[in-house]
């Protein structure tokens, strides 16, 4: 039976109710930056690149000190979204002495998905030249395709003075890692890729240091499109000496499953803080 491609990768025409979830996304996370703010725990709008977009919040825990240091990287398939409405997601891994930044990049079409990862190993070197601290990457969608690309990046190619383990570990929630199922959609008019592009910029086929850690999560009621990617980074890359662990939250689509990474609570703050901590 053919895949309905359209169907299978358009989420917000699966989730109807996804603008209320943006909208409480966005009180969230305002409501997080002003109580950081004021307690001195927040540094809003980091240059680590040119344009505007280009931009880092930081969020650092209560107490002070030199904990873990953890990037989120936010999604919207490249092409929407922007830091200020996810910096909820830092509260969780806060609460437990790790230090937590949001990253934000330029958007498709106005740039191409390959230059997205070009910024957002920036983002990593800034945060590298800033903090002197190895980093655990998490993201969801477009940053879960993000944060596999940063596990598998040679940070020494970029930067003879980062460590080559700069990303060793991440935390990859309802990602693509196959680009070439985007080349059926009507959204490649603004991704413009061919069939070199899309396996050029799909982690699932790069190298991958041995010893890495990667998480692949997805939401349970998500697309099987979805499933199956998740499945399918986790499966490869265990292959190549990766320690891979894939995940299907019972009930979570493709918004809800972003909604633990607030609760200090929740099983999934407790396993990016077990990965923030492996260094």
């Amino acid at each position: 039976m053919a895949i309905d491609y359209e169907v299978e990768y358009n989420n917000r025409a699966r989730v109807p109710e996804h603008p209320d979830i943006f909208a409480r996304w966005a009180r969230e996370a305002a409501a997080y930056r002003d109580e950081t703010t004021k307690e001195g725990r927040a540094e809003i709008g980091l240059k680590y690149g040119p344009s505007p977009r280009q931009t880092i919040d930081l969020f650092k825990p209560k107490g002070g000190g030199n904990g873990p240091l953890a990037l989120f990287i936010h999604g919207g398939y490249w092409r929407s979204l922007e830091p200020a409405m996810f910096s909820q997601t830092a509260r969780g891994m806060n609460a437990h002495g790790i230090t937590v930044a949001v990253s934000g990049y330029d958007l498709a079409p106005q740039v191409s998905i390959g230059q997205i990862i070009e910024q957002t190993q920036a983002a990593c070197l800034y945060l590298w030249k800033k903090l002197g601290q190895h980093i655990m990457v998490s993201g969801h969608s477009a940053g879960g395709h993000l944060a596999a690309c940063m596990i598998a990046t040679d940070w020494k190619n970029l930067d003879a003075n980062a460590p080559a383990d700069l990303t060793p570990a991440g935390y990859a929630i309802s990602g693509l890692y196959d680009l070439e199922p985007l080349l059926h959609l009507s959204g490649n008019a603004e991704f413009k890729l061919d069939a070199a592009e899309a396996r050029r910029i799909s982690p699932l086929y790069w190298n991958v240091e041995r010893g890495r850690v990667l998480d692949a999560v997805v939401g349970g009621a998500e697309s099987s499109e979805f499933l199956r990617q998740s499945k399918l980074v986790a499966d490869a890359w265990r292959g190549k000496g990766v320690e891979t662990r894939y995940e299907a939250v019972p009930g979570m689509n493709h918004f809800t499953i972003c909604d633990p990474l607030a609760d200090p609570d929740s099983a999934m703050t407790k396993r990016l803080v077990e990965l923030a901590k492996r260094r």
